[in-house]
């Protein structure tokens, strides 16, 4: 497996999260046509904003996405883009909302950094450096 280095002008990163957006009060209110215009903004956005969804799916009442980002961006920046955007074009399309509120999505959300070494072979690799005294 090869990884994909992302290459700007002052930094080479391979910055990957994994991120899971449930609706409001957890509501099953997610379907096939509502994921698929979720997922279409999500993309929108990505371009937008100069990162990518390398993956999307959902469920009734959450979606996960696997998004690749540059240093720039922070995480609630693109998160806080991704969930107003989708929710926006969710109620435009005509999907119903939970319970008539106008936020699609719960204020939380959960990410976690995915891909490189396990934490142990970081740790043995920084303790087997040489040491300048």
């Amino acid at each position: 497996m090869t990884t994909q280095f992302r290459k700007e002008r002052h930094s080479v990163s391979d910055l990957k999260i994994h991120l899971v957006c449930v609706t409001k009060y957890r509501r099953s209110i997610l379907t096939a046509e509502s994921l698929a215009v979720i997922e279409k903004s999500f993309v929108e956005v990505a371009s937008k904003m100069e990162f990518q969804v390398l993956e999307f799916n959902g469920e009734p009442d959450h979606i996960h996405a696997l998004i690749e980002f540059p240093p720039k961006l922070s995480v609630s920046q693109m998160v806080n883009a991704l969930k107003g955007v989708s929710s926006r074009r969710y109620g435009q399309a005509g999907f119903p909302k939970p319970y008539g509120k106008d936020a699609l999505w719960s204020p939380s959300y959960f990410t976690s950094s995915v891909g490189g070494a396990p934490l142990e072979v970081l740790k043995k690799y920084i303790q087997g450096q040489k040491k300048l005294c």
